[in-house]
């Protein structure tokens, strides 16, 4: 995982002093993720958790050209509750956490207010459990980052954006690794 960490920024540092010159403006945005909150462990029978949630997020970028740029970016995944049954016995869990990301940025434009994009990079996903009868637990994981989506320039300083992420592989508890997200972003 400390190899792709190094390549990715690597990459990122390549292309940001082939192209310094040509660094069209930095942005900043806001945006809603929703993502499944699931809850399974192994010995219990049933489970049942709150299912579909928003949670706020922030990102920043800049692009390299019209066609490549950087972004990074951090979601507080909110708090869920989830209710199993492990043999006779019935408990009770709260699960909240964190992701963030930094990847590369392709952009595809489709027409002067459309386009398609793609993210690769690196994740990192922290989730906190504290139950009734399980104990509590603590899972952090740096896993590979992906994204793809479409943004429409509203002018030539906000867009709105629709995309689909993927924060590595789905934990036992927590926020699954999917999210979709709408968000809204200013250039400077």
């Amino acid at each position: 995982m400390k190899k792709l960490i190094f390549a990715v920024l690597a990459g990122v540092a390549a292309m940001s002093a082939a192209q310094a010159q040509q660094i069209s403006s930095p942005y900043i945005g806001l945006g809603v993720a929703s993502a499944d909150h699931d809850f399974k462990i192994g010995a219990a029978g049933s489970s049942s958790s709150d299912g579909w949630k928003a949670s706020g997020k922030i990102f920043g970028g800049f692009d390299v050209n019209p066609m490549f740029g950087v972004e990074a970016g951090y979601t507080d995944v909110r708090k869920a509750d989830h209710t199993y049954t492990i043999g006779a016995t019935t408990g009770s869990a709260t699960t909240e956490g964190s992701r963030s990301y930094l990847a590369a940025k392709a952009t595809m434009p489709m027409n002067d207010a459309f386009s398609l994009y793609g993210k690769l990079g690196v994740g990192y996903s922290k989730t906190k459990m504290r139950s009734t009868t399980l104990g509590n637990a603590n899972d952090s994981d740096t896993e590979v980052y992906a994204g793809l989506g479409g943004q429409y320039k509203i002018s030539d300083k906000v867009a709105l954006s629709l995309e689909y992420e993927r924060y590595g592989k789905n934990k036992d508890f927590g926020v699954k690794a999917n999210a979709v997200t709408l968000g809204a972003r200013y250039s400077f």
